[in-house]
């Protein structure tokens, strides 16, 4: 009885949860930031950082670098990537992966070094886990002026091309 009668009570708390539930969501999953000391830089797009007294791996959203293995790109992107970073960082994390590292957006002030990395032609966009199409049209402008890793074919420009190549070995 009860029921019938507050059938739109019923109807409209529904459709309000229901309408709310995606900025509810939003809000709770936005990624975090962390204020973090740089331990080591690996290669391009990974580095070592203590965030509040935990350490951390980072593996750099949207990027992908050339492997140490491919020389001399490897090295000369992570020689780039430490030149950039400071040694305290702020991380934004976007997710974890299967690796078990963050996947995070590394920022020195209010710099991506994410983008600092696309920009100088350091790194390639990895566009399979990059949404973000800032980062497409900063590579596009990188391979336009033929820097870093664009200066020469190979590759060294699709570091995704070069694993896959060397698992078929």
């Amino acid at each position: 009885m009860w029921l019938r009668h507050h059938r739109v009570t019923w109807f409209w708390l529904t459709a309000l949860i229901g309408l709310a539930s995606p900025w509810v969501a939003q809000t709770f999953n936005r990624p975090t930031q962390t204020d973090c000391i740089v331990s080591s830089i690996h290669d391009g797009d990974t580095l070592r950082a203590r965030c509040g007294g935990t350490p951390i791996k980072v593996r750099f959203y949207c990027i992908d670098t050339p492997e140490m293995a491919q020389r001399p790109w490897g090295r000369e992107s992570r020689d780039y990537l430490r030149k950039i970073t400071p040694a305290r960082v702020k991380i934004v994390k976007h997710a974890t992966d299967r690796y078990g590292r963050v996947v995070g957006e590394v920022f020195a002030a209010d710099r991506s070094l994410n983008m600092a990395m696309v920009e100088a032609g350091m790194a390639a966009v990895y566009r399979r886990y990059c949404p973000s199409h800032a980062y497409a049209q900063a590579e596009e402008k990188a391979r336009a002026a033929r820097l870093g890793i664009w200066s020469r074919p190979g590759l060294q420009q699709r570091p995704w091309d070069y694993r896959a190549q060397r698992r078929r070995q």
